[in-house]
């Protein structure tokens, strides 16, 4: 960056993907006079959620504004006595004003994590994945009062991994947007010296392309089984980590049951269903079948079936050393006293006379989920250490 003339920028933004371009800023000849990120707000009693930026910022000793309206009279005059030059935002959540962007002489530029004019919105990354994009990537555009649609000053493009996560995308995108914003201020710079006005450096987007990608909401993960299984899988991957791919069944007792898509760690065929029910929390099903509540039985005790809070104390108390009980006891005799302590515990065995279900009334109620998951599976392929699953969102993919 020699011949760059050093700038004076309040930087904006609220989440991860701002990060690292904070950090490029901070290790350039720029000076960062300020970051202005969202207020934090919680319900009473509650933590806020965490704020990437202000914890880096803070860790910089960089001052952090937190105005609850970015374009409020108070708030545009407090950012003015910053004296900035160029305001430099990424995933800050509010759309500026035509004033308060007069306030900075080179006004302000916008990192987007995708190719403009496809995918504006605040969700880019995981319309991407949904639309099926193959290549993707960041975009540099001079801002203006409009959604994403100032002049893009640079961009950078990137192919999209066949099982990449918006999580691990945007990792990525982050890191090749930190070089792209330092690309831009020193082409604006440039511009600007060879007499252009700031908001005329860069090329029109095309708004015939333009796309909308619109921030996503919990009910968008709903999994519709008349899809293909690519679409599905596609789904899978743009709602990682949130709000993820789920559906809804109705188990055999009736209860309705929200199960979550995802891929373990484990081998290839071991089923990891398990969600919430009497008794707390379901464990491990059993390998190769999508199994609600059954998991392999140890001394006659069903985990994660009882109706006490701790099935797992209790499993390893009513015979999970397979019957042989204390020392010198008999088999029969320990799996006898494992049926008392479960008992005492308030945990249903097969000896305290709860049969559990048939396999063939489990599975009726699970079958379409399970012949749609075995088409999604088909179409996957899969390393050693990655495995299709079916998980509740309440557990630990294993």
């Amino acid at each position: 960056m020699s011949g760059v003339r050093r700038l004076r920028l309040v930087v904006m933004g609220t989440g991860p993907f701002a990060v690292p371009m904070f950090r490029a800023l901070l290790a350039s000849p720029h000076e960062i006079v300020a970051v202005v990120t969202r207020p934090d707000h919680a319900p009473p009693g509650r933590r806020p959620p965490p704020n990437p930026m202000r914890e880096a910022a803070v860790a910089a000793g960089v001052p952090v504004l937190d105005p609850e309206k970015a374009n409020a009279a108070e708030s545009v005059a407090a950012i003015r006595g910053l004296a900035a030059e160029l305001f430099v935002v990424c995933d800050y959540g509010q759309i500026l004003s035509a004033e308060l962007l007069g306030v900075a002489p080179f006004g302000g530029i916008n990192l987007h994590g995708s190719l403009l004019p496809r995918h504006r919105g605040a969700a880019p990354i995981q319309w991407a994945l949904l639309a099926g994009d193959a290549v993707t990537g960041v975009s540099v555009i001079g801002m203006t009062p409009a959604l994403d649609a100032g002049r893009v000053i640079t961009a950078r493009a990137t192919p999209v991994g066949p099982r990449e996560t918006a999580a691990e995308l945007e990792t990525r995108l982050s890191e090749i947007g930190a070089g792209a914003v330092l690309d831009a201020i020193e082409r604006l710079e440039a511009a600007v010296a060879a007499g252009l006005e700031p908001g005329g450096v860069g090329i029109p987007q095309d708004e015939a392309k333009a796309t909308r990608a619109p921030r996503l909401a919990k009910a968008d993960g709903l999994i519709d089984w008349s899809k293909p299984a690519a679409a599905i899988e596609r789904l899978r991957r743009a709602l990682d980590p949130w709000p993820r791919a789920a559906t809804f069944f109705t188990r055999a007792d009736g209860e309705r049951q929200r199960l979550v898509l995802a891929v373990g760690r484990g081998r290839a065929g071991r089923g990891v269903f398990s969600g919430p029910r009497r008794g707390g929390r379901a464990r491990n099903g059993a390998r190769g079948r999508v199994r609600p509540g059954h998991g392999p039985d140890r001394g006659g005790l069903r985990r994660g079936h009882g109706a006490g809070r701790h099935p797992a104390r209790a499993r390893g108390q009513a015979g999970d050393d397979g019957g042989r009980g204390s020392p010198g006891q008999s088999p029969a005799a320990g799996r006898a006293a494992g049926v008392r302590r479960a008992q005492t515990h308030g945990f249903r065995t097969r000896s305290a006379g709860k049969r559990p279900k048939s396999r063939s009334a489990v599975q009726s109620s699970v079958t379409p989920c399970v012949r749609q998951t075995a088409a999604i599976r088909a179409s996957w392929t899969f390393g050693p250490k990655a495995s299709p699953a079916v998980s509740s969102d309440r557990s630990v993919s294993q």
